[in-house]
């Protein structure tokens, strides 16, 4: 297998048209031809973001563990491929020779984003993802010190989890300041990716998770019920492990922090029941077992869904003195959104000026950032 550079010119060695009709630096320009990877590219939300980056003009390499996978895809969008896992870290050092940034979509990221980030640290290579994992997130904060000294940009979580909610949590802080507590809420997500199933059935069996004076702290799962006054009309919604627990506290300080996945009140009820029941889980051989399944079982939502689907965001902060406010957001669907936002992301970081170290989406581009990806609406009250 031949490794090339993954650059964005086409064959006269010139930006793309879409790219020369923007106001590029000269920094700009230059960031925008270095080589960067997609690791977990054959994957439902990989295989979106790298058919768009192709679309775009760009020519990342794509990254997996399966080559009869990863290079069929490659082949077809005219990439380069590499094909390695993360088990080994000499090998994967000599993978990450050359690339300027990674942006992982292999989940469970639980099992991914540690080793891949120690390779960027040690290559000096900016390390985005598409995680919404608790554990994953506060372990790039861990390590944000070690990225600084190495002037490397770690940013998780640059997808549908938690772009909007954290510029969402950004723009309420900003209007109370001194806010002691986040109330975050979202709908909108019919169908999951493989993907997405793999990392539900890692987490569940935890439980759930909130914020409370400033410490992540476990809590049941389906801990607390509310109805949420959407846009679209008031729906109850259940506390959930999202990522804002961890991200929004980074973004904002608030030391209070919930997030509620909108669902129907009998699942609400059926997800309570399971409580006593999610042990087997816990096994790695079941859980795993599980896991494999789920390829055979869900292939994502279609072009259609994606199209036609919408996320829906809600969110309200308040004061030991009784002040609020809350506002609603509207965004184009989880995964198409998640392709935007990444690329926009990943576009940003390479073209310098982001702070180094770990920072969250809303820290890294600003609590507006969400506003200027297509489709998005926020509406105050």
């Amino acid at each position: 297998m031949v490794f090339y550079a993954s650059w964005v010119t086409d064959t006269t060695g010139s930006l793309p048209p879409a790219c020369n009709q923007l106001d590029f630096s000269d920094s700009l320009r230059q960031s925008v031809l270095m080589m960067w990877m997609i690791y977990g590219a054959n994957g439902y939300t990989g295989r979106l973001i790298a058919e768009e980056a192709v679309r775009r003009g760009m020519r990342p390499v794509l990254a997996g563990r399966h080559a009869r996978r990863v290079e069929p895809l490659a082949a077809a969008l005219g990439c380069p491929a590499r094909v390695f896992s993360l088990k080994d870290p000499e090998q994967l050092a000599r993978q990450m020779v050359g690339l300027r940034a990674v942006l992982n979509c292999a989940g469970p990221f639980s099992a991914t984003a540690r080793p891949m980030i120690e390779a960027c640290i040690r290559s000096r290579a900016h390390y985005l993802d598409i995680t919404g994992e608790i554990a994953v997130i506060e372990a790039a904060a861990a390590r944000g010190n070690a990225a600084q000294e190495a002037s490397v940009t770690l940013l998780p979580a640059v997808g549908f989890d938690v772009v909007p909610s954290d510029c969402l949590a950004a723009m309420l802080a900003e209007r109370l300041p001194g806010a002691t507590r986040l109330e975050l809420a979202f709908g909108g997500i019919r169908a999951v990716s493989p993907g997405t199933a793999k990392t539900i059935l890692e987490s569940l069996p935890a439980g759930g998770r909130a914020r409370i004076d400033g410490r992540i702290v476990e809590v049941p799962l389906a801990w607390k019920a509310i109805d949420v006054p959407f846009r679209e009309g008031v729906r109850p919604a259940v506390t959930v492990p999202w990522g804002d627990v961890a991200s929004a506290w980074h973004s904002t300080g608030i030391p209070n922090i919930e997030v509620y996945l909108a669902m129907p009140a009998r699942q609400i009820r059926w997800l309570r029941r399971l409580r006593g029941l999610l042990w087997p889980l816990r096994l790695g051989l079941v859980r795993r077992a599980f896991q494999r399944a789920v390829p055979w079982l869900l292939a994502g939502p279609s072009d259609q869904q994606r199209q036609q689907e919408q996320g829906s965001f809600w969110g309200r902060v308040s004061d030991g003195a009784g002040r609020q406010e809350q506002a609603t957001l509207q965004t184009a669907s989880g995964y198409q959104l998640t392709v935007w936002t990444a690329l926009a992301a990943l576009e940003r970081v390479l073209g310098g000026g982001i702070r180094t170290g770990f920072v969250t989406p809303s820290h890294a581009f600003g609590p507006t950032f969400i506003l200027e990806i297509p489709q998005s609406d926020l509406r105050w009250g």
